[in-house]
C-alpha cells in the first residue's frame, strides 16, 4: 500500500519558541512533548522507508486576503499579521526542513483538503495510506483524519508527534478521532 507522511502546520509562528503561538501554551506543549525532535526522527524514518513526505502549511498572502476576518480562528491571525506564506512565521521549522522532492501544500482553512490540490496529488500518486502528525491536534490533525477517512484513505496518526495548547485538549482530540484512524507511537510507524 503506497503511503505518505503529512507533516501538519509545523510552522515557526506555531511551534518555534520565538513564534507568536510558540511563546504560549501550544509552544509549551510542543517543547514538553518533544514534538520537534520526534517529528524530525519520524520524517527521517519515513524517507528511509521510501515514503513520500508532504508539508501542509496554513499560510496567507501578506495582506491576509484569504483569511475570513469574522472567523474565530482566522480573524485573529489576520489581525496579528502572522502566518504569512513567504515570511519566517509561515515557514516550516528549520529542524524539519523540507527536501526538494517534498510536497508543499498551502491551505487557508483548517483542513488540508479544503480548496487545495492535496487530494488530486494523492490520487495521482496512488496514495492509499496517510500517516500524519502536527499541531494542533484539535484542529488540523482532527480535520485531516476526518476528511481523509471520508475520502477512503487509511489514516495513521503519530500521536507522540502531535500537540494542543493543553494536554487535556490533546487527549480529548485523540479520543474523538479514535474510530476514524489508527493511533501509533512514532517508533511504531512506517514499518
Amino acid at each position: 500500500m503506497k503511503s505518505i507522511y503529512l507533516v501538519l502546520d509545523m510552522q515557526n509562528d506555531l511551534v518555534h519558541p520565538d513564534g507568536a503561538s510558540g511563546k504560549g501554551p501550544l509552544g509549551e506543549q510542543v517543547r514538553s512533548r518533544e514534538i520537534i525532535s520526534r517529528t524530525a526522527a519520524a520524517i527521517a524514518k519515513a524517507r528511509a522507508q521510501g515514503i513520500a513526505v508532504a508539508y501542509v502549511r496554513v499560510a496567507f498572502s501578506d495582506d491576509h486576503r484569504e483569511a475570513n476576518p469574522d472567523s474565530q480562528v482566522f480573524g485573529p491571525i489576520a489581525k496579528n499579521g502572522i502566518l504569512k506564506k513567504d515570511a519566517w512565521g509561515g515557514a516550516v521549522h528549520d529542524e524539519l526542513a523540507p527536501h526538494g522532492k517534498d510536497w508543499d501544500i498551502v491551505k487557508h482553512r483548517v483542513s488540508p483538503f479544503y480548496a487545495t490540490g492535496l487530494e488530486l496529488l494523492l490520487r495521482r500518486e496512488g496514495i492509499e495510506k496517510i500517516y500524519c502528525s502536527g499541531v494542533s491536534t484539535q484542529a488540523v490533525v482532527q480535520a485531516t483524519v476526518r476528511d481523509a477517512h471520508d475520502r477512503d484513505f487509511d489514516v495513521v496518526v503519530l500521536e507522540d508527534c502531535c500537540a494542543s495548547p493543553s494536554a487535556q485538549e490533546h487527549e480529548n482530540s485523540m479520543g474523538s478521532i479514535a474510530r476514524f484512524c489508527t493511533s501509533v507511537n512514532s517508533s511504531e510507524a512506517f514499518i
